[in-house]
């Protein structure tokens, strides 16, 4: 099988052992920056180049698009589905799961857990907004942000105002959300393939901060989930229509809720908690599941 990875660098940690995985199974692979690829859109031989070759040929196509080349890297890859190459997360749901906003209200919709969350465009509707979602101490989020920029804690209605009313004011658009006091500053991120989750662990903040991603010096250990914590991530996986998804929870007195639906989710921090062979799952699942012009959401968006 012949295998491309949209990656920017093949040096990451999560693209080499994708392509060690491959390699060790006998599968060719070829690492393509996306924003180096350019397409010719035509209705008879849709075509991606790179580097001045034409990369038809592939029969799968596994996406690592940071979330700063979402647009161009989703148009990419539905170039690559057009030319029927089987794509291991689709162009569709990953621009959905990009969107917080979006995937908050399809999650909301199909009755997963979710923390109480709120959104506004005018600086008037501030103190009603806070009201909503149950008051300070909260948490404001920028909907572009990533790997817990953007993210503040309020702790009092004052403070919550200000940082609203600000970012507001430089229009950008934020969720507010209730602050799940319980979790002590722990997440659980469930690694998810296909319908099974394949490993868990424990992302745990550092002393006096509440965001507890690694890239912000948080600690990951190995957890042992609940069957409701793993049918929540499956199925929050599966609204998004990701095969492969991180799904970041938090345990709260009213259950599991749901703070994220990862597309790309890194493979050291799981990989080196778990124990597991994370890469090579990945490429069994593709190995499995691989055939020409087999896409779920194809003609939907």
């Amino acid at each position: 099988m012949k295998i491309a990875i949209l990656s920017r660098n093949k040096k990451l940690y999560s693209t080499r052992r994708l392509i060690a995985a491959a390699q060790a199974r006998d599968h060719e692979v070829a690492v393509l920056d996306v924003v180096r690829c350019y397409m010719n859109i035509t209705s008879m031989r849709p075509s991606i180049h790179f580097r001045g070759e034409d990369q038809s040929g592939f029969d799968a196509v596994i996406p690592r698009i940071g979330a700063s080349v979402t647009f161009y890297g989703t148009a990419v890859l539905r170039q690559f589905e057009m030319m029927g190459v089987y794509p291991l997360n689709e162009s569709v749901a990953i621009t959905r799961s990009r969107d917080k906003l979006r995937s908050l209200q399809l999650l909301s919709r199909k009755g997963i857990g979710l923390p109480v969350t709120g959104f506004a465009n005018c600086p008037d509707d501030v103190e009603d907004l806070i009201k909503m979602v149950g008051g300070a101490p909260l948490v404001i989020k920028l909907l572009e942000g990533t790997q817990g920029i953007g993210v503040v804690l309020a702790e009092t209605q004052k403070a919550a105002e200000s940082v609203i009313e600000a970012f507001m004011g430089l229009k950008a658009n934020i969720l507010v959300q209730e602050y799940i006091r319980e979790a002590g500053g722990a997440d659980i991120r469930c690694f998810v393939i296909g319908d099974k989750v394949v490993a868990a662990m424990k992302r745990q903040a550092q002393a006096g901060e509440f965001r507890s991603n690694l890239h912000r010096g948080g600690s990951a250990s190995l957890i042992k989930i609940t069957p409701e914590e793993r049918s929540t991530a499956v199925r929050a996986a599966k609204v998004m229509g990701l095969n492969v998804a991180g799904v970041d929870l938090l345990r709260s007195n009213h259950g599991a809720v749901v703070m994220e639906v990862n597309s790309s989710p890194g493979l050291e921090g799981i990989e080196a908690a778990s124990g597991k062979d994370i890469a090579g799952m990945i490429i069994e699942f593709i190995t499995r599941n691989a055939r020409p012009h087999h896409t779920r959401t194809r003609g939907q968006g």
